[in-house]
Formats: structure tokens, C-alpha cells, sequence
């Protein structure tokens, strides 16, 4: 049967730009870095002489809590199609924290897009409790997600 979630992967237009973005702006931790290539990758990926860079960063040291992958596919061209919340695919990927308006403001000092400020939620009478929440998109225009659980 599935586990737990492995890893959360993301196609990235430049590598080096958005582990910096994941790392310096967001503060995840940066574990290391692949390059996959051969007979396999391209039989994972369906595409002759297909081949990556994949890194590998997360937010906590904790084994339970999955890294995300961000994928550059070398000697091929990305469509870059604008991230959408009302089609169907990954909507977002969420990140708790426990001070969303310093990192709300902390996004807006490094001109981040957030589509929003940070928003109240109460979802106590469906036993999930109270938050705060915004999106915010990272250089390659995906959507991600912070959340403070209140």
C-alpha cells in the first residue's frame, strides 16, 4: 500500500535560481544535488535523451516531513504555462510557519508576488481548527502556500 509522501517535485525553468529563491528567501535547508540520466531516466521521464538536474531541499530534519524536489530537465525547452488555481493539477504546495506576517513581510522586501496579505480561517466546527494563510508565487510563477495554524 502507498505510505507517507517521499518528496514534492517541481519543474523549474533554472535551477540555480530557484534554489536560491527555496533557500535564501524561504529558508529550507539545501541537502544536495543529482544529475539523472540513462536508459531508466528516460524510461521514467518518456523522453529520449532525457536528462536533469535535481535538487533536494527541505524545512525540516525531521524524516516524516518530505523534501522538495525541484527538477531541471538539461537540452530541453519548458513551457513555462502560468500557474492557475482553478485548473485541475498541484494547486500549491503549503508551508507552515509560526509568524506568517514576518514572513509575509519578508516576501514583499524581496518582491515576491503574494497574491494576497495573509488571510483569518476558521474551520473549527469541521475539527480543523484556526489558521492563517496566503499564496505567494516563486520564480517560475508556482504557487505555493504559508500557513500559521492559530
Amino acid at each position: 500500500m502507498t505510505g507517507q509522501i517521499y518528496h514534492v517535485g517541481l519543474t523549474v525553468s533554472d535551477l540555480d535560481r530557484s534554489i536560491e529563491f527555496y533557500r535564501d528567501i524561504l529558508g529550507l535547508k539545501f541537502i544536495g544535488e543529482i544529475i539523472m540520466d540513462g536508459k531508466e531516466t528516460e524510461a521514467l521521464f518518456q523522453r529520449k535523451g532525457c536528462r536533469a538536474r535535481v535538487a533536494y531541499l527541505n524545512g525540516s530534519d525531521e524524516l516524516h516531513m518530505p523534501p522538495v524536489e525541484l527538477i531541471q530537465f538539461l537540452d530541453m525547452e519548458i513551457q513555462n504555462k502560468d500557474s492557475d488555481l482553478f485548473h485541475t493539477s498541484i494547486s500549491e504546495l503549503c508551508f507552515y510557519t509560526n509568524d506568517i506576517d514576518k514572513i509575509y513581510n519578508h516576501l514583499q522586501e524581496h518582491h515576491v508576488e503574494c497574491l494576497s496579505a495573509p488571510q483569518d480561517f476558521d474551520f473549527t466546527a469541521s475539527g480543523f481548527g484556526k489558521s492563517r494563510a496566503f499564496y505567494f508565487k516563486d520564480k517560475d510563477g508556482i504557487i505555493l502556500e504559508m500557513m500559521q495554524p492559530l
